[in-house]
Protein backbone atom coordinates (compact mmCIF):
# COMPACT_ATOMS: atom_id res chain seq x y z
CA UNK A 1 0.00 0.00 0.00
CA UNK A 2 1.51 3.30 -1.16
CA UNK A 3 2.51 5.92 1.81
CA UNK A 4 0.42 8.94 1.59
CA UNK A 5 2.28 12.02 1.22
CA UNK A 6 1.26 15.79 1.58
CA UNK A 7 3.69 18.22 0.21
CA UNK A 8 3.39 21.67 0.82
CA UNK A 9 5.84 24.15 -0.77
CA UNK A 10 5.38 27.64 -1.48
CA UNK A 11 5.14 29.52 1.23
CA UNK A 12 6.41 33.41 2.45
CA UNK A 13 9.99 33.14 1.26
CA UNK A 14 12.61 34.65 -0.43
CA UNK A 15 12.61 31.16 -1.77
CA UNK A 16 9.44 30.32 -2.88
CA UNK A 17 9.68 29.74 -6.81
CA UNK A 18 12.59 27.43 -5.93
CA UNK A 19 10.03 25.69 -3.40
CA UNK A 20 7.60 25.14 -6.73
CA UNK A 21 10.76 23.23 -8.74
CA UNK A 22 11.44 20.98 -6.10
CA UNK A 23 7.65 20.04 -5.66
CA UNK A 24 7.59 19.70 -9.57
CA UNK A 25 10.53 17.37 -9.31
CA UNK A 26 9.13 15.05 -6.14
CA UNK A 27 6.67 14.22 -8.99
CA UNK A 28 9.62 12.05 -10.91
CA UNK A 29 11.56 10.72 -7.91
CA UNK A 30 8.90 10.30 -5.17
CA UNK A 31 7.33 6.56 -5.49
CA UNK A 32 4.13 7.37 -2.77
CA UNK A 33 0.50 8.58 -3.41
CA UNK A 34 0.80 12.19 -3.53
CA UNK A 35 -1.31 15.12 -2.84
CA UNK A 36 0.17 18.81 -3.02
CA UNK A 37 -0.83 21.65 -1.05
CA UNK A 38 0.84 24.99 -2.22
CA UNK A 39 1.31 27.54 0.58
CA UNK A 40 0.63 31.08 -1.61
CA UNK A 41 2.30 34.70 -0.64
CA UNK A 42 -1.01 35.65 1.16
CA UNK A 43 -0.64 32.49 3.64
CA UNK A 44 -3.75 30.57 2.09
CA UNK A 45 -3.75 26.85 1.37
CA UNK A 46 -4.35 25.31 -1.97
CA UNK A 47 -5.04 21.99 -3.28
CA UNK A 48 -3.36 21.64 -6.54
CA UNK A 49 -4.01 18.55 -8.37
CA UNK A 50 -1.33 16.52 -9.88
CA UNK A 51 -2.90 16.79 -13.31
CA UNK A 52 -2.18 20.51 -12.80
CA UNK A 53 0.79 21.08 -11.44
CA UNK A 54 3.36 23.26 -13.62
CA UNK A 55 5.00 26.24 -12.81
CA UNK A 56 2.81 28.43 -15.56
CA UNK A 57 -0.54 27.42 -12.95
CA UNK A 58 0.81 29.67 -10.08
CA UNK A 59 2.73 32.37 -12.02
CA UNK A 60 -0.44 32.93 -13.67
CA UNK A 61 -2.15 33.03 -10.62
CA UNK A 62 -4.40 30.41 -12.24
CA UNK A 63 -3.92 28.43 -8.65
CA UNK A 64 -6.39 30.72 -6.97
CA UNK A 65 -9.27 28.44 -9.03
CA UNK A 66 -7.95 25.48 -6.83
CA UNK A 67 -9.93 24.35 -3.97
CA UNK A 68 -8.89 26.51 -0.61
CA UNK A 69 -7.47 24.28 2.42
CA UNK A 70 -7.30 25.00 6.08
CA UNK A 71 -5.54 23.08 8.61
CA UNK A 72 -6.79 21.67 11.27
CA UNK A 73 -6.30 18.81 13.78
CA UNK A 74 -7.81 16.35 10.78
CA UNK A 75 -4.96 17.89 8.67
CA UNK A 76 -5.96 19.56 5.79
CA UNK A 77 -9.65 20.10 4.93
CA UNK A 78 -11.81 21.05 2.09
CA UNK A 79 -14.71 22.47 2.82
CA UNK A 80 -17.94 23.14 0.38
CA UNK A 81 -21.29 24.45 0.62
CA UNK A 82 -23.02 20.71 1.25
CA UNK A 83 -19.53 18.74 2.39
CA UNK A 84 -16.29 18.54 4.10
CA UNK A 85 -13.70 15.87 3.68
CA UNK A 86 -9.74 15.51 4.51
CA UNK A 87 -6.90 15.31 2.14
CA UNK A 88 -5.59 11.91 2.77
CA UNK A 89 -2.52 11.74 4.22
CA UNK A 90 -0.15 9.71 6.40
CA UNK A 91 2.52 12.42 6.40
CA UNK A 92 3.55 16.42 5.75
CA UNK A 93 6.69 16.69 3.51
CA UNK A 94 7.75 20.33 4.35
CA UNK A 95 9.14 21.51 1.28
CA UNK A 96 9.34 25.47 1.73
CA UNK A 97 12.69 26.46 1.12
CA UNK A 98 13.67 29.52 3.87
CA UNK A 99 10.71 31.37 5.01
CA UNK A 100 7.60 29.29 6.30
CA UNK A 101 9.70 26.28 5.95
CA UNK A 102 12.46 26.62 7.47
CA UNK A 103 12.21 29.64 10.14
CA UNK A 104 9.99 27.09 12.61
CA UNK A 105 6.39 28.93 11.15
CA UNK A 106 5.29 25.63 10.04
CA UNK A 107 6.65 22.92 12.32
CA UNK A 108 5.31 25.21 15.08
CA UNK A 109 1.42 24.45 13.57
CA UNK A 110 2.28 20.69 12.85
CA UNK A 111 3.55 20.58 16.32
CA UNK A 112 0.42 22.20 17.49
CA UNK A 113 -2.20 19.75 15.85
CA UNK A 114 0.16 16.71 16.36
CA UNK A 115 0.63 16.32 12.72
CA UNK A 116 3.36 14.05 11.37
CA UNK A 117 5.47 15.69 9.00
CA UNK A 118 9.28 15.60 7.42
CA UNK A 119 11.32 18.23 8.29
CA UNK A 120 13.28 20.30 10.67
CA UNK A 121 11.63 20.62 14.19
CA UNK A 122 11.06 24.31 16.07
CA UNK A 123 14.89 24.37 18.00
CA UNK A 124 16.40 23.01 14.54
CA UNK A 125 14.75 25.52 12.66
CA UNK A 126 16.21 28.03 14.68
CA UNK A 127 19.61 27.22 14.73
CA UNK A 128 19.78 26.34 10.69
CA UNK A 129 18.11 29.51 9.54
CA UNK A 130 20.51 32.34 11.45
CA UNK A 131 24.60 31.56 10.31
CA UNK A 132 25.55 33.34 13.78
CA UNK A 133 23.79 30.56 15.67
CA UNK A 134 24.64 27.60 13.10
CA UNK A 135 28.81 28.67 13.74
CA UNK A 136 27.78 28.68 17.66
CA UNK A 137 26.08 25.00 17.13
CA UNK A 138 28.69 23.50 15.07
CA UNK A 139 31.47 25.03 17.66
CA UNK A 140 29.95 23.20 20.51
CA UNK A 141 30.50 20.41 18.48
CA UNK A 142 34.07 20.85 18.01
CA UNK A 143 33.36 21.47 13.65
CA UNK A 144 35.25 24.06 12.57
CA UNK A 145 33.76 27.07 10.42
CA UNK A 146 35.33 29.84 8.94
CA UNK A 147 35.90 33.16 10.93
CA UNK A 148 33.63 35.69 10.83
CA UNK A 149 32.96 39.41 11.86
CA UNK A 150 29.28 40.18 13.01
CA UNK A 151 26.85 43.42 12.19
CA UNK A 152 23.92 44.43 12.62
CA UNK A 153 22.38 47.18 10.33
CA UNK A 154 23.83 50.24 11.25
CA UNK A 155 27.03 49.29 12.70
CA UNK A 156 30.34 50.54 11.47
CA UNK A 157 31.52 47.66 9.22
CA UNK A 158 35.42 47.23 9.07
CA UNK A 159 37.37 45.08 6.87
CA UNK A 160 41.26 44.77 7.25
CA UNK A 161 41.46 42.30 4.48
CA UNK A 162 39.85 41.31 1.21
CA UNK A 163 38.50 39.13 -0.23
CA UNK A 164 35.71 38.71 1.72
CA UNK A 165 32.08 37.08 1.60
CA UNK A 166 29.38 39.37 2.66
CA UNK A 167 25.83 37.16 3.83
CA UNK A 168 22.61 37.97 5.38
CA UNK A 169 22.08 36.24 8.31
CA UNK A 170 18.99 34.50 7.95
CA UNK A 171 18.59 33.03 4.78
CA UNK A 172 19.82 30.42 2.85
CA UNK A 173 21.34 29.77 -0.67
CA UNK A 174 22.99 32.33 -2.09
CA UNK A 175 20.65 35.30 -2.13
CA UNK A 176 22.23 38.99 -1.10
CA UNK A 177 25.58 37.30 -0.77
CA UNK A 178 28.40 38.91 -2.50
CA UNK A 179 31.98 38.89 -3.38
CA UNK A 180 33.72 42.07 -2.36
CA UNK A 181 37.50 42.16 -3.66
CA UNK A 182 37.96 45.81 -2.61
CA UNK A 183 37.16 48.19 0.00
CA UNK A 184 35.28 50.49 -3.42
CA UNK A 185 32.50 47.56 -3.55
CA UNK A 186 32.01 46.96 0.06
CA UNK A 187 29.29 49.43 0.43
CA UNK A 188 26.94 47.97 -2.31
CA UNK A 189 27.59 44.58 -0.55
CA UNK A 190 25.97 45.73 2.32
CA UNK A 191 23.04 47.22 1.04
CA UNK A 192 22.45 44.12 -1.21
CA UNK A 193 22.55 42.25 2.09
CA UNK A 194 20.80 44.35 4.37
CA UNK A 195 18.01 44.55 1.74
CA UNK A 196 17.25 40.77 2.93
CA UNK A 197 18.02 41.39 6.59
CA UNK A 198 18.84 43.57 9.25
CA UNK A 199 22.44 41.53 10.13
CA UNK A 200 25.33 40.15 7.81
CA UNK A 201 28.64 38.12 8.55
CA UNK A 202 31.73 38.25 6.41
CA UNK A 203 33.87 35.79 6.01
CA UNK A 204 37.37 35.92 4.35
CA UNK A 205 36.73 34.51 0.68
CA UNK A 206 39.01 31.39 -0.42
CA UNK A 207 38.91 30.87 -3.90
CA UNK A 208 39.34 27.46 -5.41
CA UNK A 209 38.49 26.07 -1.95
CA UNK A 210 37.17 22.49 -1.63
CA UNK A 211 33.60 22.09 -1.01
CA UNK A 212 31.54 18.95 -0.69
CA UNK A 213 28.06 17.95 0.00
CA UNK A 214 26.61 15.27 2.04
CA UNK A 215 22.81 14.70 3.02
CA UNK A 216 20.88 12.13 5.30
CA UNK A 217 18.57 11.57 7.67
CA UNK A 218 18.35 8.72 11.02
CA UNK A 219 16.14 5.56 10.47
CA UNK A 220 15.81 3.85 13.52
CA UNK A 221 18.82 4.54 15.39
CA UNK A 222 21.11 4.27 12.08
CA UNK A 223 21.86 7.05 9.82
CA UNK A 224 21.07 6.78 6.14
CA UNK A 225 23.84 8.66 4.34
CA UNK A 226 23.70 10.09 0.56
CA UNK A 227 26.53 9.69 -1.60
CA UNK A 228 29.53 12.70 -0.80
CA UNK A 229 29.17 14.89 -3.63
CA UNK A 230 31.48 17.68 -5.02
CA UNK A 231 29.75 20.56 -6.54
CA UNK A 232 30.81 22.04 -9.76
CA UNK A 233 33.89 24.79 -9.49
CA UNK A 234 33.22 28.02 -10.44
CA UNK A 235 34.03 31.29 -8.17
CA UNK A 236 30.87 32.12 -7.14
CA UNK A 237 27.63 29.67 -7.23
CA UNK A 238 24.68 32.65 -7.91
CA UNK A 239 21.33 31.81 -6.68
CA UNK A 240 19.75 30.80 -9.78
CA UNK A 241 22.80 28.54 -11.13
CA UNK A 242 22.53 26.74 -7.66
CA UNK A 243 18.92 26.06 -8.04
CA UNK A 244 19.00 25.00 -11.69
CA UNK A 245 21.89 22.35 -10.29
CA UNK A 246 19.51 21.62 -7.60
CA UNK A 247 16.76 20.46 -10.10
CA UNK A 248 18.40 17.40 -11.06
CA UNK A 249 16.64 14.41 -10.39
CA UNK A 250 19.43 11.99 -11.27
CA UNK A 251 21.83 10.69 -9.27
CA UNK A 252 25.50 12.39 -9.39
CA UNK A 253 28.69 10.54 -9.42
CA UNK A 254 30.62 10.54 -6.11
CA UNK A 255 33.40 12.22 -5.19
CA UNK A 256 36.77 11.07 -5.92
CA UNK A 257 38.68 11.45 -2.46
CA UNK A 258 40.12 8.98 -0.14
CA UNK A 259 38.13 7.33 2.62
CA UNK A 260 39.84 9.33 5.35
CA UNK A 261 38.11 12.77 4.22
CA UNK A 262 35.00 10.94 3.39
CA UNK A 263 34.52 9.43 6.47
CA UNK A 264 35.82 12.79 8.14
CA UNK A 265 33.27 14.29 6.18
CA UNK A 266 30.60 11.78 6.73
CA UNK A 267 31.26 12.01 10.47
CA UNK A 268 31.15 15.75 10.92
CA UNK A 269 27.64 15.54 9.05
CA UNK A 270 26.08 12.55 12.30
CA UNK A 271 27.77 15.12 14.69
CA UNK A 272 25.60 17.92 13.63
CA UNK A 273 22.23 15.64 12.66
CA UNK A 274 22.24 13.96 16.07
CA UNK A 275 19.64 14.10 17.57
CA UNK A 276 18.76 17.82 16.80
CA UNK A 277 17.19 16.97 13.02
CA UNK A 278 15.77 13.66 13.94
CA UNK A 279 12.59 13.51 11.85
CA UNK A 280 14.29 15.44 8.59
CA UNK A 281 16.52 14.59 5.65
CA UNK A 282 18.71 17.62 5.54
CA UNK A 283 22.49 18.29 3.56
CA UNK A 284 25.50 19.63 4.88
CA UNK A 285 27.27 21.54 2.68
CA UNK A 286 31.51 21.64 3.91
CA UNK A 287 34.83 23.69 3.16
CA UNK A 288 37.90 20.88 3.57
CA UNK A 289 41.17 23.20 4.13
CA UNK A 290 44.40 21.79 4.54
CA UNK A 291 42.44 18.39 5.13
CA UNK A 292 40.52 19.98 7.88
CA UNK A 293 36.35 19.99 7.99
CA UNK A 294 34.59 22.77 8.36
CA UNK A 295 31.06 23.86 8.14
CA UNK A 296 29.84 25.96 5.70
CA UNK A 297 26.09 25.82 6.18
CA UNK A 298 23.31 23.25 7.35
CA UNK A 299 20.00 22.79 4.77
CA UNK A 300 17.54 21.77 6.36
CA UNK A 301 15.18 21.22 3.56
CA UNK A 302 17.23 21.34 0.75
CA UNK A 303 16.21 21.97 -2.80
CA UNK A 304 14.48 18.95 -4.24
CA UNK A 305 15.61 17.02 -0.73
CA UNK A 306 18.82 16.70 -2.87
CA UNK A 307 17.11 13.31 -3.89
CA UNK A 308 20.11 13.28 -6.49
CA UNK A 309 22.65 12.47 -3.93
CA UNK A 310 20.51 9.32 -2.76
CA UNK A 311 20.99 5.40 -4.17
CA UNK A 312 17.61 5.48 -3.18
CA UNK A 313 16.05 8.91 -2.45
CA UNK A 314 12.11 7.42 -2.25
CA UNK A 315 12.71 4.60 -0.33
CA UNK A 316 14.86 6.18 2.64
CA UNK A 317 11.83 9.23 2.62
CA UNK A 318 9.31 6.80 2.85
CA UNK A 319 11.38 4.87 5.72
CA UNK A 320 11.88 7.68 7.48
CA UNK A 321 7.94 8.39 7.48
CA UNK A 322 7.54 6.02 9.92
CA UNK A 323 10.20 6.88 12.52
CA UNK A 324 9.54 10.80 13.03
CA UNK A 325 9.80 12.12 16.60
CA UNK A 326 7.11 11.85 18.43
CA UNK A 327 5.27 14.96 20.60
CA UNK A 328 5.98 14.38 24.34
CA UNK A 329 1.74 13.06 25.38
CA UNK A 330 1.06 15.39 28.82
CA UNK A 331 -2.08 14.53 30.31
CA UNK A 332 -3.79 17.26 32.06
CA UNK A 333 -5.77 16.51 35.56
CA UNK A 334 -6.32 19.60 37.05
CA UNK A 335 -5.60 17.94 40.53
CA UNK A 336 -3.37 20.62 41.75
CA UNK A 337 -5.95 23.61 40.64
CA UNK A 338 -8.70 20.92 42.73
CA UNK A 339 -6.73 21.67 45.82
CA UNK A 340 -6.47 25.06 46.01
CA UNK A 341 -10.16 24.74 45.81
CA UNK A 342 -10.57 22.32 48.46
CA UNK A 343 -8.36 24.39 50.60
CA UNK A 344 -10.36 27.22 50.10
CA UNK A 345 -13.05 25.62 50.42
CA UNK A 346 -12.01 24.74 54.13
Amino acid sequence: MNRKIVIVFGGVSFEHEISIVSAIAMKEVLQAELNYVFLDGERNFYYIPNERLNAKLFSSGKYKKCDKLTLGKEGFIKKSVFSTSVIPCDVILNLIHSGDGEDGTLSAMFDFYSLPYIGPRKEACAISINKFLTKGYASSLNIKTMNYQYYNKGEIVRVKEYPVIVKPVRLGSSIGVSIVKEEADLLYALDVAYEYDNAIIIEPFVSNIEEYNVAGCKIEGEFVLSLVEEPQKSEFLDFEKKYLDFSRTSTVQEANISSELKNALKDAFKKIYNTLFDGSMIRCDFFVINNVVYLNEINPIPGSMSNYLYKDFSSTLVSLSYDLPKIQNITISYDYVNKIQSAKGK
